[in-house]
C-alpha cells in the first residue's frame, strides 16, 4: 500500500521544517516547498526516515509557483496540505518598500489562497484531507511597526474558520495554527533583529510544529501554541484595539527608530 502524502510549503526551515520531521516519522511521503535552495537541504535531512521526499523551489506569492507544487503530486491525493509559508516584514509602514509589501500580501494572501482552493477542491470530491493552515497570533493584534504582517494574518486565521464552516459537512478538515514569537529565520528575514521582540526569547519550532500537527489531527479547529500565547490571544479579544496597538509597538519598534518616517 502506498504511503500517504504531505505537501508542506515554507519547510526549508522552522516550523516548516519541525512539521516536516514529525510527518516522515508518520510514514508520509513529502513534497516540500520553499522559495530558496535551502529547501533541497532541508529534504536531504529527511532522506533517513524511510519516505520518499521531494524538494520544489517555487515562489509561493506566484500562481504559476503554486502550479508547478501541486504538478509534483502528478496526480496523487494529497492527506495533508501544510500552507505554511510566510514572509514577514517590520519597521514603519511609511518606509517600506512597495515591492516588499507586495510580497508579503502575494505570499501570506494570494498565493496561499490559491493553492488552498485548488488542493481543498481535490480533497472534498475525494470527501477526505487534512489541512493545517499557519495563521498567528499575530492575527489577532493590529501590529504596528509590523503593519502588513499581522493584517495578512488576521486574514488567514479568518479564511480558515470560515472554510472549516463552509466545510463542515465533509471529511475534510481545516485547522489554524497561531503560533507567537518563535524561534525561526522570520525576524532577521523580516528585518525584526533590531525590535524588543527580535531579541527575545522565543517558542522552540519543534514544540510549536507538534502542536500544530496534533491540533490537525485531533480535527480542531485552532491551537494556541504557548501559555503565553494563549494568555495574550485570549487577551486581546477584549482589549480595545487602539490599546493592542500601542502594545504591539513596545514590542516590534526598532530600538533605535524615531517617529515614524515617510518613504517611497
Amino acid at each position: 500500500m502506498a504511503n500517504r502524502l504531505a505537501v508542506i510549503t515554507g519547510a526549508s526551515t522552522g516550523i516548516g521544517k519541525e512539521i516536516a520531521k514529525i510527518a516522515a516519522r508518520e510514514g508520509y511521503d513529502l513534497i516540500l516547498a520553499a522559495d530558496e535552495p535551502a529547501i533541497d537541504a532541508a529534504a536531504g535531512e529527511l532522506n533517513g526516515f524511510g519516505v520518499a521526499v521531494e524538494a520544489i523551489e517555487a515562489d509561493l506569492s506566484t500562481f504559476e509557483g503554486n502550479d508547478r507544487l501541486l504538478a509534483a503530486a502528478a496526480g496523487r491525493p494529497i492527506d495533508v496540505l501544510v500552507a505554511n509559508a510566510g514572509l514577514g516584514l517590520g519597521h514603519g509602514f511609511l518606509a517600506q518598500d512597495v515591492a516588499d509589501w507586495r510580497r508579503v500580501i502575494d505570499t501570506n494572501v494570494t498565493g496561499t489562497t490559491y493553492l488552498l482552493q485548488k488542493a481543498l477542491r481535490q480533497m472534498v470530491a475525494r470527501d477526505s484531507g487534512n489541512v493545517l493552515i499557519t495563521g498567528s497570533i499575530a492575527g489577532l493584534i493590529p501590529g504596528a511597526w509590523q503593519a502588513v504582517y499581522n493584517a495578512t494574518k488576521a486574514y488567514l486565521d479568518s479564511l480558515s474558520y470560515a472554510l472549516r464552516e463552509e466545510l463542515k459537512d465533509t471529511q475534510v478538515n481545516v485547522t489554524v495554527l497561531m503560533p507567537g514569537p518563535t524561534e525561526t529565520e522570520f525576524f532577521r528575514r523580516a528585518g525584526m533583529l533590531d525590535t524588543p521582540v527580535g531579541e527575545s526569547d522565543k517558542a522552540d519550532p519543534a514544540k510549536v510544529a507538534q502542536d500544530g500537527w496534533d491540533a490537525m489531527t485531533g480535527k480542531k479547529p485552532h491551537v494556541v501554541s504557548g501559555f503565553v500565547n494563549k494568555l495574550q490571544a485570549a487577551l486581546s479579544h477584549i482589549t480595545p484595539d487602539t490599546i493592542n496597538a500601542k502594545m504591539h509597538t513596545a514590542m516590534a519598534k526598532p530600538n533605535d527608530e524615531g517617529e515614524s518616517k515617510g518613504g517611497m
